[in-house]
Order: structure tokens, then sequence, then C-alpha cells
């Protein structure tokens, strides 16, 4: 009889082991797909920016792209993920009530630092954090990706590459830091509730914009000397939807390596979660995501006609929703994305009446859009927990507000301090006559189009 129990056990003991190691395969497999998910994001703002810009500048800009992908992945590997296991409670490194956090911890995980030799190579004890590494670094590349479109035709590459080194590989991930992490003092203290990364993403890039867009100033011919700014459009519009397009079929895989996959890999059991801990299920993702693309872009059609508002209206009806997509049911998240469509336009005219030349409408659709979505979930969503855990925080419109002003100072205070200092040692901006030239001319050993750009077909008489 002991030796049929004892056989039991082992027999239980395997099966608890092979059950172990299916999820914890699953879970790596998650991440691992979000990632070539999250590239076709950049594919998309590689394209939409080209075609943004005129034919002269069509190079110019997928290689400020191009450049900033490749950066900031380093920038992450060496610096972000340091700064976002490290600085949850503030400069100070001190561990949190989750024990998720603190110096000496993030000095044990650093990538390319300290013990990181037991995360690299074949280590088949732990292949999960390196692939939540990866996704975390496509959330890095994706800021800069955001901020490279409001700055096109003008900016120097270097210069550019520097500030996506410093949005990518520091000041978003403070923001996480604080507000994106279960010991964050935003998350602990206020409540802040940002699932789909609305504010510590969209909002800290677009403000880290809209800081260098002061120092960088409009392109030439942009305003009149009375103040009224001037069309230049950009030379391929349906590029610029296609672009758009594909950016929102890669937000599929953003918002999903916002999912926390419970199992072995992590301590909030076999559920899915948020990077907070509460619950989440892929179907309310399904749901909310499908909705808020509707919303957004009805809500821009009915207000412009305008295909490129429509698109961005898709993409700003996702960021509008993002905040709570964990939490709205899917009606809500179409009304909360449809009020996004109708005020995009309007926002960016006020912007514009500024004096800002976003080329794109890259600081609202992210920026003001991301804080919209943070505090209707303030709104709409208050009481509800704001994390895992007995006497956690709740969602409250003052807690939203107070991570919206959070993020705000964030994104511009770095993108105004460093872009100054480049424009100091005079590296932020071309030349005037490069940017009247066109800065495929003077930049770019190659042509978009060598053979000329083709006339429109004449219309049928």
């Amino acid at each position: 009889m002991e030796e049929q129990l004892a056989e039991l056990a082992a027999q239980v003991a395997a099966l608890e082991g092979r059950g172990a190691l299916t999820n914890t395969m699953f879970a790596e497999m998650f991440y691992y797909i979000t990632i070539p998910l999250m590239i076709i994001i950049h594919a998309g703002f590689l394209a939409y920016e080209m075609g943004a810009s005129r034919a002269k500048n069509a190079l110019s800009s997928g290689v400020k792209n191009i450049l900033a992908f490749a950066f900031v992945i380093p920038a992450f590997y060496f610096f972000g993920w340091w700064v976002y296991w490290g600085l949850p409670q503030g400069f100070s490194g001190a561990a949190g009530p989750n024990g998720l956090s603190g110096a000496e911890f993030a000095n044990s995980i650093a990538w390319g630092w300290g013990e990181s030799a037991a995360f690299m190579g074949p280590n088949l004890s732990d292949q999960i954090s390196g692939v939540f590494w990866g996704a975390f670094t496509l959330f890095a590349a994706t800021t800069a990706s955001i901020m490279s479109g409001a700055v096109i035709e003008r900016i120097q590459t270097v210069g550019f590459v520097i500030l996506a080194i410093v949005l990518g590989g520091f000041s978003w991930t403070l923001a996480a830091a604080w507000g994106w992490h279960a010991d964050g003092w935003l998350v602990l203290n206020w409540g802040v509730h940002d699932f789909g990364a609305a504010g510590l993403v969209h909002a800290v890039a677009a403000f880290f914009a809209l800081g260098v867009l002061i120092n960088l100033g409009p392109r030439i011919g942009k305003f009149n000397a009375d103040g009224s700014a001037n069309d230049l459009p950009g030379h391929n519009m349906p590029f610029t939807a296609t672009g758009l397009m594909l950016i929102i079929v890669g937000f599929w895989g953003f918002l999903m390596a916002c999912v926390v996959v419970g199992g072995e890999a992590w301590s909030w059991g076999a559920n899915y979660a948020t990077i907070y801990g509460t619950p989440i299920t892929l179907g309310a993702l399904a749901f909310n995501i499908l909705m808020s693309i509707a919303g957004g872009i009805i809500g821009a059609w009915i207000y412009t006609k305008d295909p490129f508002w429509m698109m961005s209206g898709a993409l700003a009806g996702i960021i509008s929703a993002a905040s709570g997509l964990d939490i709205y049911f899917p009606a809500l998240a179409f009304i909360v994305a449809f009020g996004a469509g109708v005020i995009l336009k309007p926002c960016a005219s006020i912007l514009e009446r500024m004096g800002i030349d976003d080329a794109v409408g890259a600081v609202t659709v992210h920026g003001t859009i991301g804080i919209y979505g943070m505090l209707m979930l303030g709104i709409v969503g208050s009481g509800y927990p704001a994390a895992l855990g007995e006497g956690a925080a709740t969602v409250s419109l003052v807690g939203q507000l107070v991570g919206a002003v959070v993020f705000i100072a964030i994104g511009l205070i770095t993108g105004y301090a460093s872009s100054l200092v480049l424009r100091m040692l005079g590296m932020l901006r071309v030349p005037e006559s490069a940017e009247i030239a066109g800065l495929d001319t003077v930049k770019v050993p190659a042509q978009a189009y060598p053979e000329g750009i083709p006339a429109s077909a004449p219309a049928a008489e």
C-alpha cells in the first residue's frame, strides 16, 4: 500500500511539474508574440511619417524612425530597465511594500550590469524575464516613434537620436516606475490606474515632443507674419493612412503586453492580471479595443470627413479607452472613444493657433487624448481598486489628475531641457538652406523617387 501511495505521489508531482512547465512556456510565448506585433507599430510609423512628409523629406523621415528603433533598444537594455525596477518609490531607491522594487533588486537584474549573466544565454531556469524585457523594450521604442512624427522635416538626425535615447531610456521609464508598477508611489498613494499606458507611454512621449517643438520651432512656411497657419500636406495620403492602420494592428500586441499572464512565472495566481495585479481578460480586450477603434473613427468622421483624421481617430479611440480597457463595458469604451474622435481636430487646431507646428498631430493624438482618457477613467471608474491587495488605493478623479500632471511634467521638462541643450550646442535644427532644399537631398544618399513622382492621371473628357 505504501509503495502504491508513493508511486501515486510521484505521478502527481510529475503532472504538476509538466503543468508548471506548460504554463511557463505559454507565458513565454505570449510575450514573445507581442514583440513582432509591436514591431508592426514601427512599420506603421515608418509609412505614416514618410507619407506625411513632403517628397523632398520622405526618406529622411524614414531614417529617423529606423534609428530611433535601433538606438532605444540598447538604451533600454543598459539604463531603462534599471530605472523601472529601481525607482518606483522615487529617487531614494527604497523598496516598496510588495517587495518588487528597490535599488538592490534593480542592481541584481540590471541588464548588462551586475549579475545580469544569470539572465542571459542558455539559462533554462528563467527565460520569461528576457522575453518580458523585450516587450518592455518595444514600449520604449514606441515612445520615440510617437515623438518622431511631430518633429519631421527640420530636426537634425543626431540630435533626434539623442532625444530618442533620453525619452526611451529614461523619461517614460521613470513614469512607468511611478505609475505602472505595483510598488509605484503614484499607485500606492494616489490610486493611479493606467492599464494600457495612455498617460505613461502616450502622454509622456507627446509632452516630451511638445517640449522639443518649443525649442525646435515651426517648419519654414508654416506660419504667416500675422500668425495664421498654412497647410503643408504630405506627399502620399494613402501611404499615411496605411501606416496608421498598421499602427492599429500593432496596438493589439502593445495591449497584449500590458497583460500579466498568471502562473508559475508570477506571484498573482493562475489568472490574467494587469500590471497592478487586478483582474483582466482577453475577452475584455477584444470587446473594448474594437469598440474604441470604431468610436474614434466615427467621432472623427462626423467632425471632419477627412481620412487622415479618421484614421488618427482610430488611434485616438484606442488611446482614450486604454487606461480602463480592463474595467469598461464595451458600450462605455465606444462612448469614451467617440468623444476622443470628436475633440481630436479641434484640439489640434488650438495647438496650431498657439504657434506649435506638430507635423502629424502627435501631441494631440497621444498627449491630449492620453490625458483625456486618464481623466475619463477617474470619472467613470471611481472606486475601482487601483491595485491588488487589501487596503489598496482606489481609482479617483483626483488620483488620475495627479498622475496626469506628473506624466505631463516628466515628458515636458525632460523634452524641453534636453532639446534646449541640443539647441545651444547647434545640434537641434538643420540649417535653413538644407530645410529648403529638402533633407533627402542633403542628408540621405538615396532618392525616394529617382524617376520623379508620378503625376495624377488626367480627368476623362
